[in-house]
Order: structure tokens, then C-alpha cells, then sequence
């Protein structure tokens, strides 16, 4: 069954970066573009129904220029569009359930307010089933080969990081670029971590021993699965977020896991998956953690 990237557009710049680095993504894969516009015309009141064909025209517009960039571009992606009658949100989330990822773009440093989707853009990084990918409409898509590397950041056992390290070796052996893994450990504290690990620690002869072991654990049967992709390992010592926008500094893509946290307010993604979409210069992808 072929895969199926799914873009949201709305026109912007942003969008269109993140259609062209999707694309690029799906050439990679032998994968199946699918461009979105969400389009929630039911919205609006009947006392602007005179103004709507306007702004339907517009709609309509912006799936079609979108469709025939890529299309130029690529001309042997296979590609569709679609005009949405819902909100962003909903919309994507819903075509997200049967993707192999979703792309986005944003408008570059700064607050989840700026991501082209406006504030909904953390509800859907959130929220989404499948591996989300931001791409900043700064980021020059078109044949930058940057350093070749992607880098991951690690975390937990190989339970929970099973989802996150599988989606960058796919993404890498894709690319036939070096996979960098990074994790990070900080002192304190040491209640993070349970009696049994740390017992574990000290027969290794400290905690960094031990971070080192659980990566080599983790790792192992995603080499074992793609032996092609060079892979280098790294653990330091720091906060996460700082570590891994460190290693992504030239990197083509940085990889995030997402554990799911509710709050008074709403969901949120995390601090390390919210510094690497804040900060990071290169597209992130946040990926949902194994369950």
C-alpha cells in the first residue's frame, strides 16, 4: 500500500515551503502527496453570505496554485488536493489518522502562535497520531544538502523510544544520510530515575555508563534493521532542549518524541519538543511516543 504524506496549505510562503520539502520527502519514499486547505466557509454568518463567493474563489485559488507548483516541480509525484469545508484542526487530525506524516508550515522563531495555522498549531502537533513535521518558510527546500546528518533525540527505554527512533532510520536510509542519535542526562535529579536504575548505574560505574547502555539497547534492533545508515552516537550531559539544538545546528532534520501531557488548559507537547520547534533552524518533526 503506498504511503501518503498530508500538507496543510493556506498559501502563504510557509505552506509552500512546507509542500515543497513534503514533496521532496515523498520522491524519497515512492509515497503519495496529499496538499489540504481547510476552508471552514459553513462558519460564516448569513449576513456575509453576499461576500462569500469571493472568498470561496480565493479557496479554491490557493489548492490550485499549490497543486500546480508541485506538480511542476515534481512531475512524476503523484499528487492531490483538496478543499476542505472545516476547520483547520479537525481537518487535519482527521486526514492524519491514515498518514505516514503530516507537514506544516511555520513563520519561523517565536511563539506556536506564528506556525501558519495560527494557534491551532500546537492542538494539532498535540493531538495527531502519526510523526507531524514542521517547516519553517525560511528553510531553503530546494536541493540543500546541509550537513547530511539527522538527528534524534533519545529518551526512556526502547519501548518508548520504538516509534521515534524507527521514524528517523526510516527517514535517514530514505535520505542515505548519517543518523545521529543524542541523549542528554542532567544531575539532579536523582529522583528521576528508580531504585532499580540506579542500582543498574552504579554496577556500571556511574549514571553516564548507564544512559550510555540504554541508548546501545535501544538502538540495537533499528541497526540490526537498517545496517546501511552510519550512525553516530552521542551523550551529554545538559538540558535536553540545549543538547539536542547543539547537535542540530547544520543538521537536515531534527527528530522529537511527544509525550502526551494534559493540563487546566489544554494538551501539551512538552519542553524539549516545544524548544526544538521554537529554536531549531533545520524542519522538526515531532513524533507520538509508542504507547
Amino acid at each position: 500500500m503506498t504511503e501518503t504524506l498530508v500538507v496543510g496549505i493556506d498559501g502563504s510562503p510557509e505552506s509552500l515551503a512546507a509542500a515543497d520539502w513534503a514533496a521532496q520527502e515523498a520522491v524519497r519514499r515512492h509515497a503519495h502527496l496529499h496538499l489540504v486547505h481547510a476552508w471552514p466557509w459553513q462558519h460564516l454568518t448569513e449576513s456575509r453570505t453576499l461576500d462569500r463567493q469571493p472568498e470561496a474563489d480565493r479557496a479554491e485559488r490557493v489548492v490550485r496554485e499549490a497543486e500546480a507548483e508541485v506538480t511542476g516541480r515534481y512531475p512524476d509525484l503523484p499528487v492531490s488536493a483538496s478543499l476542505v469545508p472545516e476547520a483547520a484542526v479537525p481537518a487535519l487530525l482527521r486526514l492524519a489518522e491514515g498518514a505516514e506524516m503530516l507537514v506544516i508550515g511555520t513563520r519561523g522563531h517565536g511563539a506556536l502562535r506564528d506556525f501558519l495555522l495560527g494557534s491551532s498549531g500546537q492542538q494539532i502537533i498535540a493531538a495527531a497520531p502519526c510523526p507531524v513535521v514542521s517547516v519553517r518558510g525560511s528553510y531553503a527546500v530546494a536541493g540543500s544538502p546541509r550537513n547530511g546528518e539527522i538527528v534524534v533525540g533519545h529518551q526512556g527505554d526502547a519501548d518508548e523510544s520504538r516509534a521515534v527512533l524507527g521514524f528517523a532510520f526510516e527517514v535517514a536510509a530514505a535520505r542515505r544520510a548519517t543518523l545521529r542519535v543524542v541523549r542528554a542526562w542532567s544531575l539532579p535529579p536523582v529522583y528521576a530515575y528508580s531504585p532499580g536504575s540506579m542500582w543498574l548505574a552504579e554496577q556500571l560505574g556511574g549514571v553516564e555508563p548507564y544512559e550510555k547502555v540504554a541508548m546501545e539497547q535501544a538502538l540495537e534492533p533499528w541497526r540490526d534493521k537498517f545496517p546501511e545508515v552510519p550512525v553516530i552516537e552521542q551523550v551529554r550531559t545538559g538540558s535536553a532542549g540545549q543538547v539536542l539544538l547543539s547537535a542540530a545546528a547544520g543538521a537536515e532534520l531534527l527528530v522529537v518524541g511527544r509525550r502526551i501531557r494534559h493540563c487546566p488548559v489544554g494538551t501539551r507537547i512538552g519542553s524539549v519538543a516545544l524548544a526544538a520547534l521554537h529554536h531549531a533552524p533545520c524542519p522538526v518533526a515531532v513524533v507520538p511516543h509508542a504507547h
